[in-house]
């Protein structure tokens, strides 16, 4: 009887990628701007605001607007340091983005619409 060795081939070892997951995409955005009254930077804040959620959010959203001199203790409790502030609510993380908005890129990104570039 005769023996037959067999050599099983191995592949070689590669790195496995580490890529970070993709987080989901929720189905409507909780969207906070703290605001403190109705100076001309919140009011730019939240139009800026509007005009991406409509752009690129396609109605898939909610913004609550809330007024920190109507409501000081929100401000702590959320640790909210500056005004305009925008706090967006996804599912396992919060993202605050500070200022009027109107850096359309910086917004994008805070919102994992856009890139890191």
């Amino acid at each position: 009887m005769a023996i037959t060795k067999t050599t099983a081939k191995t592949k070689p070892k590669t790195r496995a990628r580490s890529r970070m997951p993709k987080p989901p995409t929720p189905t409507t955005w909780k969207l906070r701007l703290y605001v403190a009254g109705q100076t001309p930077k919140s009011i730019r804040a939240f139009a800026n605001l509007t005009v991406l959620c409509e752009k690129h959010l396609k109605g898939a959203y909610r913004i609550e607007v809330i007024d920190l001199l109507e409501h000081p203790e929100m401000a702590r409790g959320n640790q909210i340091v500056a005004i305009p502030t925008l706090e967006i609510k996804l599912p396992h993380q919060v993202q605050k983005i500070i200022g009027d908005l109107s850096n359309t890129d910086r917004v994008l990104v805070g919102l994992a619409l856009q890139p890191v570039e």
